[in-house]
C-alpha cells in the first residue's frame, strides 16, 4: 500500500501489523509483489527520474533500480516464474510497455512501442499471454498477445471498450473495467492458441481503480473515504 507521505507500507495479514518499507523523501508508488514474495517492485524517483526499483520486504537491503529509463517507468506485472517484469512508460502519450529481464544479464527493453498507447500490461498465470489496453482503434480496448514474443499474434477481447485487464488465478477468465462503472469478464478457452468467449457483465459500479501502478484492484466508490 502507499499512503499520503508517498511511501510504501506492508500490511501483514497474519500478524495484523503495518510496516513501512520506504523512507526516502521522494515519490514511491505502484507496488507489485514478485511471485515468490521475496521482492516488492515499485516506482521511485532517483537521479531526478521515476524508475522501477525492487526491494526485499523486510528492508534488509536498499532498493535496487531495475530500469534506467530517461522518462517515467512504472511496474505492471511479473511473469509467474519471476524472470520478467512488465513495466509501463507513461511520461507522455503515446504510452508504451516494456520488459525487464531479472534472471541472467539484467536488461530492459520496450516491447510495445507504437504510434498509439498501450498500458496496464498483465501476464497470464501460465506466463503465455500478455493482456493490455490500447487505443489503436480510437478508443481503449483490451487485447491479448503471446508473451514474451508479443509480435507473433494479437487478439481483441473487449468489444465496446475496456481498460485495466486482470486475469483470474486459474487463467480461465479475463476481467476488465468498462466505463462508466462496469466490471466485465471474458471466458478464456484453454489450448495451444488463444481463444476468448463473449464478455459478460459481472458487476455494475460505480467503481474506481488506481490511477497508476498495476491493474490489480477494483474498489466500489462507497468503500473509499
Amino acid at each position: 500500500m502507499r499512503e499520503a507521505s508517498n511511501d510504501i507500507w506492508i500490511w501483514d495479514l497474519q500478524r495484523q501489523t503495518l510496516t513501512r518499507l520506504t523512507f526516502d523523501p521522494g515519490f514511491n508508488r505502484g507496488p507489485v509483489w514478485a511471485p515468490d514474495g521475496r521482492h516488492l517492485a515499485f516506482s521511485a524517483v532517483g537521479d531526478g527520474v521515476e524508475n522501477v526499483y525492487w526491494q526485499a520486504p523486510d528492508g534488509s537491503a536498499p532498493a535496487e533500480p531495475l530500469t534506467h529509463e530517461s522518462t517515467i517507468a512504472n511496474p505492471q506485472s511479473f511473469s509467474p516464474d519471476g524472470a520478467l517484469l512488465v513495466f509501463l512508460q507513461p511520461a507522455n502519450p503515446p504510452y508504451d510497455l516494456g520488459v525487464v529481464t531479472l534472471k541472467g544479464p539484467r536488461r530492459s527493453e520496450l516491447i510495445l512501442h507504437e504510434p498509439y498507447s498501450e498500458a496496464n500490461g498483465a501476464v497470464s498465470p501460465d506466463g503465455r499471454w500478455l493482456a493490455y489496453q490500447s487505443n489503436e482503434s480510437g478508443r481503449d480496448e483490451v487485447y491479448v498477445r503471446p508473451f514474451p514474443d508479443v509480435n507473433s499474434g494479437r487478439w481483441q477481447v473487449s468489444v465496446n471498450g475496456g481498460t485495466r485487464p486482470r486475469w483470474a488465478r486459474n487463467g480461465r477468465e479475463l476481467f476488465y473495467y468498462l466505463s462508466p462503472g462496469t466490471l466485465m469478464a471474458a471466458p478464456i478457452q484453454p489450448g495451444q492458441t488463444f481463444a476468448a468467449g463473449a464478455p459478460q457483465q459481472l458487476f455494475k459500479g460505480p467503481y474506481i481503480s488506481p490511477q497508476t501502478g498495476p491493474p490489480t484492484t477494483y474498489r466500489p466508490m462507497a468503500s473509499v473515504f
